[in-house]
């Protein structure tokens, strides 16, 4: 049975285990989804004071850009770092419930879609105003911008795919999925553009190069050519292939997956 039917013959139960996650996620929390929307805008504050705080005021820091990385890069935090323990935390249901285990890592995927999905009309409303207090408005493109979130949700769903099964076998996985994450979010266009990238490497382009290979460079400065006036996409033979080769890191991510949900049970 492949991805697509199975998908179809328990998308019952997928959605069960989407609206599971969803109302355990801020179960006992007053403000519950609200959370959601919160803690990217609550980072995005953060990361505008200080870096304006330590660049000075000489050194152009534009508030959308920031808050359009940030809510990209949650959607990608909170997939990894809640896929990693999907399975090694429901033991007792893959032990005893049958079901195609590639149903976990996509639930949870797809209930972080819901909530990004959430946070993106949050996020328009407020670029939008921010862009409207500057004389400008959101770029007609941004209509496209369900493509980009439909690549970067399958890009995240190989990355859960991958760390729960590896946190099946190896539970260093999680530490060292942390680590990793921190390390990605100084690596990518969160806080800053691609702009300030090549401002920084003008006398090593290979290294511009380079660092467009990583997918979240390219998912992040799509997300801003698409919804801001101006803003460029950088596009070069690297940020092709950084498009590229998460689609075959899909398959590649599948089929281990498939290989070692076998000891699942055993295993946990």
């Amino acid at each position: 049975m492949n991805i697509i039917e199975t998908i179809q013959t328990y998308r019952e139960l997928i959605w069960n285990l989407v609206a599971r996650d969803l109302k355990g996620r801020y179960k006992g929390s007053v403000l519950g989804f609200l959370w959601t929307i919160l803690t990217p805008l609550f980072m995005a504050i953060i990361y505008i004071f200080f870096l304006r705080l330590i660049a000075g005021r000489g050194v152009p820091i534009q508030n959308e850009d920031i808050i359009i990385g940030v809510f990209a890069w949650q959607f990608t935090v909170q997939c990894v770092s809640t896929g990693t323990s999907c399975i090694s935390g429901s033991a007792n249901l893959v032990k005893k419930v049958y079901f195609p285990r590639i149903l976990m890592p996509l639930s949870i995927t797809l209930s972080a879609l819901i909530n990004f999905l959430l946070m993106l009309v949050v996020q328009f409303i407020i670029v939008a105003v921010l862009l409207f207090r500057e004389g400008g408005m959101l770029d007609l493109w941004t209509i496209a911008v369900p493509v980009i979130v439909l690549y970067h949700f399958l890009f995240n769903f190989s990355l859960v795919m991958l760390v729960s099964a590896a946190n099946v076998y190896f539970r260093d996985t999680q530490h060292v999925v942390n680590l990793f994450l921190s390390a990605w979010f100084f690596m990518s266009p969160v806080m800053y553009t691609f702009a300030l990238v090549q401002t920084m490497t003008a006398d090593l382009p290979r290294l511009q190069q380079l660092y467009l290979l990583n997918p979240l460079a390219v998912i992040i400065s799509g997300y801003r050519s698409l919804q801001l006036p101006g803003a460029e996409f950088p596009w070069s033979n690297a940020a092709l292939l950084g498009w590229l080769w998460p689609a075959g890191l899909l398959i590649i991510a599948y089929m281990i997956f498939q290989r070692a949900q076998r000891n699942f049970s055993d295993m946990l």
